[in-house]
Parts: structure tokens; C-alpha cells; sequence
């Protein structure tokens, strides 16, 4: 495996750009680092009188575990056994019978664009109806500056809340009546707003048209909100935003994730730009920044897209002769090219010239089908591409994959490849087979993980994952993937141990054994034995990435 782990001051010093998207020469490289000396952050901390599932290859469920300098040491042995592995002023937490699992991972997501969301964002996916979102948009409202927009925006559907709908402006009023506020659903729209928000929206340089009841029509209306919002945002105010994004994902129990950018445009922003849209070479910046001051607490992978319809791919062909995959540490790297190296999903000359490209600078890749017939063109590309250059090795992947065949996975096996279980038909999904369909490919044996695609039209909150894929049921009760559906063990399996191989850190993250990094996560139920409804309302009550807390809510360290 091409893993180059420098130290974290390096990467960010002389080699920022790598991460940053600007091109950075490989002569910039700095000396590489061991990797327990790249490994923050780091802490001594144990587990104990618990139900810890391991998920390694014993599938083990031991009552102990214990973090030293980072890496986890001793999971199985004794109280005082494992007091002898750890510092002396190591936490050391009583469980009280709850159940630990490995740190989750998201290997298909957008979430540096959540980290770089305007305004004073709230994430209300989990609310469950209108009154939950009142009461977390009135949290939220705490603090924030004369004139300044509260938002929530991308991730959530009405799907998700009893009511099936919007808030009207009357019911946002109700919750910040003194400040304005924008909900933005999806990539265009549509959105609503709240009296104050109305005023400044109708009369801004590029106003949106806002109903009676705050509605924004979806397309440019709600763009031009968007945009207007945008423009308030400084820098100090996206470092914010990222470490409340970190602070999200870290409450549902998402210790790692791989992001795949989005829809790619240069410059300042525009009044028709999506939520999707951003400056792919600028997005990390507030990133980058808290990761060298040592504020960065979830584990980030990045993932490049390339949008060029343009046979000579210039911009794929800089990336690929001027970066390098796998470059920083374990809290930050380069990862691989994916959601795609250019537009086509398996059809056209240009697409193909990326695979090839890619192929030929031995980098990992990722492309996405939304159907049967993108499948099979996208495994004939790759048949073709292995033809001149060998994949077998470079973990080359297919995600999605709402409908699959056999002899479809038989192919691209053979290619060293895998499949990424797509779980947003969660959302909206209609049957009776909504995809992915994950029993059909986990009785195949291929290389497989499963992702929900947020933070656009999808949650985060990776329950809601785990959910779908085990009852087969989407966000209003329907059951839409029936046939499809597998276990508890094997669902969670998915989301730790087996999308560790999709970020190239299977040695290091995925389970919980000697060596491996200290994340961890304490869940408020167990998953194997609360009913099916409760599986999308568990919460994690401590989260640790390197044996630090990151999420507490104080259940545990209290007492």
C-alpha cells in the first residue's frame, strides 16, 4: 500500500497544498514519520464492566478494554491488568453493562461541505417533528450576533419529521423571533424563512421571492437565499462551523469519514450555485487551519471529484502527476479520486480516458452507479482499463449499486474490486426494492461497506443506515427493500470493521484489538436486543477518537 504518513507540522507546513488541493510537488514531501508518532490524538483512558463487540476475527465480546498513548492495548484482560498498560492519571470509566463498539466509519459522504455551511448552523435531522426542530433552532439561537442567519441546511427531508412538512415562518418565529433564520432542503431547494429572514431576503441585491407562510421556492429563489447567506461568511466563521461538524458527527458516533467533495466550481460564491457547489480548491482551508493549531478531533480522508467533460482532462491529469494519494496523518490524509474522475458513470470517451489516466498513476478509484446498466458499463471499464494496467491491487470500487447481478459482482471481484452499499433510500426510497441490495452481496463475498451519501440528501447520523439495512424500511415506515435484509451484527460490521478496508486503514481502524487506534464508541441501548424502530434512536453517550473524548453526554462520567 502507497502510505505516505509524515508528521502533522510537516504535511501542514511544507505540504499543505497536498491536502489543499493546490498542486504540491512531490519533492516538497517532507521525511516520513513512524505512524504511532502521526497518530493524534492521543490518550490513556479504560472501558470496563461493559458489553464490548470487538469485531475482530473471533468475533469477541469482552467486559474491558484500555487506550494507551492512542492505540488500543489488553482489550479482554482484567481491571488490574489493564491498569498496568496505562498512565496513572489514565480515565478509567465503569460502563455499568453498556455496550462499546469500534468507532464508526463513513467512507461515502460530503462532509466538508457541512463543515463549511454558512450562517450559525444546526443539524435537525434527528428532531422528529416540527417541535424538535423549534427547540433546537431556539438552542441554537444562544448567542448569535445582531443580524447573523441561524440555518439548517442539506441532510434533513419532511420524510424525517411527523408532520411530513416544512416549518411554516409563524412556527420559526415562534422559536427565534429576533433573529433570521433559513432552512434549505437539499440542493436547490426548497427552503422557508422566518419573518426577520423575510425582510432581509426580499430586500437584498439579489432577492429571493418569500410566500406569506416563508416559503422559497425551490431552483433560483432559494439559491439566491443561499447566496446571500454565503456572503455574510468569513473565514473565523467556517472554522467554527467545521468544529461543529466534527462535534455532530462525533455525537452519533462517526469517528472517520471519507469525503467526496461535490460539484466543483472556482471563485467566490454565485447566486445559482447549489448547496453542493464550492471551491474544491479552497474547502479544506478552515480544516487545515484547526488541524495545525491541534483542534481537529474526527479523522478525515479526502477524496478528489473531477468534473472536466474535456477529453484532455487537464485538471485530473495535474491532480495525478502532482499529488500524492494517501499523504498526511491519521487524522488528515489524501485519500483516492472519487465520487469520479469525470462525468459519465461508464459512458464516453472522456470517462474512459480517466480510468485509464488513473490507473496508470496506480491510484485507488471510485466511481457510482445509479443503475443496472451503469454497473455493467462501469466493470467493463475497468475490465478494459486492467487490460493495459493492472487493478487487481488498487482497491478500485462501485458505489451505490442500487440493483446488482452475480455474475455483475463475479467481474468485478475478479478486478480486486468492491461495492459500496448505498442506505439513502432510507429517505425516500420506494419498493419493493429500493436497494442496495445488501443481502444479495454479502451472501456474494465481495469486498462491501455501506454509506448513507449525506450531508446533501441524505442524514449523517449513520443509524438511520444501520436501520434500513435491517429492516428494510424507509423514513415513513414503508417496507422497501424487502428481501434485502440482513442482521444487526452484520449491519454495524459494515459501518466499522469492513469500511475500514475503504479508507486503506484496516491495520489501524475498524476493530477493537491491540494496536488498532483507540476509537471507540459507547451507545446508550444495545443494538442487538432494542426493538426495530429504536435501532434509528440510538445515541452514542461517549465517543473517543485516540482514546480522547470527544462526545460525552455525561451519563457515564458523571457518576
Amino acid at each position: 500500500m502507497d502510505r505516505r504518513l509524515v508528521s502533522r507540522r510537516s504535511v501542514l507546513g511544507t505540504s499543505a497544498a497536498a491536502i489543499g488541493g493546490a498542486i504540491a510537488t512531490p519533492g516538497a514531501a517532507a521525511t516520513p514519520a513512524s505512524e504511532t508518532s502521526a497518530t493524534v490524538p492521543q490518550g490513556d483512558l479504560i472501558l470496563h464492566n461493559g458489553k464490548i463487540r470487538t469485531f475482530d476475527d473471533h468475533d469477541r465480546t469482552v467486559s474491558a478494554v484500555a487506550v494507551a498513548q492512542g492505540r488500543i492495548v489488553g482489550a479482554g484482560l482484567s481491571l488490574g491488568r489493564l491498569k498496568q498498560s496505562v498512565s496513572r492519571d489514565a480515565k478509567v470509566i465503569d460502563l455499568r453493562g453498556h455496550t462499546v463498539i469500534p468507532g464508526m466509519i463513513e467512507p461515502h459522504v460530503h462532509f466538508v461541505s457541512l463543515a463549511i455551511r454558512p450562517g450559525y448552523h444546526v443539524v435537525i435531522e434527528n428532531a422528529g417533528n416540527i417541535a424538535g426542530i423549534q427547540r433546537l433552532l431556539a438552542a441554537r439561537r444562544r448567542g448569535v450576533p445582531e443580524g447573523r442567519f441561524v440555518t439548517a441546511m442539506g441532510g434533513w427531508h419532511p420524510n424525517l419529521f411527523a408532520e411530513r412538512r416544512l416549518p411554516t415562518l409563524a412556527e420559526l418565529d415562534a422559536a427565534v423571533p429576533d433573529r433570521p433564520v433559513l432552512l434549505f432542503q437539499g440542493f436547490t431547494g426548497p427552503a422557508v424563512t422566518n419573518t426577520p429572514g423575510k425582510a432581509v431576503l426580499e430586500s437584498a441585491a439579489v432577492p429571493s421571492v418569500v410566500g406569506a407562510d416563508g416559503s422559497i421556492a425551490a431552483g433560483a429563489n432559494a439559491t439566491a437565499a443561499l447566496y446571500n447567506v454565503r456572503l455574510t461568511q468569513t473565514f473565523e466563521d467556517r472554522k467554527r462551523s467545521t468544529l461543529d461538524a466534527m462535534a455532530y458527527a462525533a455525537s452519533v458516533g462517526i469517528t472517520s469519514v471519507q469525503d467526496h467533495v461535490g460539484f466543483p466550481v472556482l471563485g467566490p460564491p454565485t447566486p445559482g450555485q447549489f448547496l453542493s457547489n464550492f471551491d474544491h480548491y479552497r474547502m479544506y482551508d478552515s480544516w487545515l487551519a484547526l488541524h495545525r493549531e491541534d483542534r481537529t478531533f474526527i479523522r478525515l480522508q479526502t477524496n478528489f471529484l473531477h468534473n472536466q467533460n474535456d477529453l484532455d482532462l487537464p485538471e485530473l491529469t495535474q491532480r495525478l502527476n502532482n499529488q500524492f494519494q494517501l499523504f498526511g496523518d491519521d487524522l488528515m490524509m489524501t485519500g483516492g479520486i472519487g465520487e469520479w474522475g469525470a462525468p459519465g458513470d461508464g459512458s464516453g470517451p472522456v470517462w474512459a480516458k480517466a480510468q485509464q489516466l488513473i490507473a496508470q498513476a496506480g491510484w485507488r478509484n471510485t466511481n457510482r452507479a445509479l443503475s443496472l446498466a451503469a454497473l455493467e458499463a462501469e466493470i467493463a471499464g475497468y475490465e478494459a482499463v486492467n487490460a493495459q494496467h493492472d487493478i487487481t491491487g488498487l482497491r478500485w470500487r462501485i458505489d451505490h449499486v442500487p440493483v446488482v447481478t452475480t455474475a455483475l459482482l463475479d467481474r468485478l471481484q475478479a478486478l480486486g474490486g468492491a461495492v459500496q452499499c448505498g442506505a439513502f433510500s432510507f429517505v425516500s426510497g420506494s419498493g419493493p426494492a429500493a436497494g442496495a441490495p445488501f443481502r444479495t452481496i454479502l451472501d456474494h463475498g465481495i469486498k462491501a461497506g455501506i454509506h448513507l451519501d449525506g450531508v446533501h440528501i441524505a442524514p449523517l447520523n449513520p443509524w438511520y443506515g444501520v436501520y434500513y439495512a435491517v429492516t428494510g424500511r424507509n423514513a415513513l415506515g414503508g417496507l422497501v427493500n424487502d428481501g434485502q435484509q440482513i442482521t444487526r451484527d452484520e449491519a454495524v460490521r459494515l459501518y466499522t470493521r469492513e469500511n475500514a478496508w475503504f479508507l486503506n486503514m484496516e491495520d489501524r481502524l475498524g476493530t477493537i484489538e491491540n494496536g488498532k487506534l483507540g476509537d471507540l464508541v459507547v451507545l446508550d441501548r444495545d443494538y442487538r436486543t432494542t426493538g426495530d424502530e429504536d435501532l434509528k434512536r440510538i445515541k452514542p453517550i461517549l465517543t473517543t477518537v485516540g482514546g480522547k473524548i470527544v462526545h460525552d453526554s455525561g451519563d457515564l462520567t458523571r457518576h
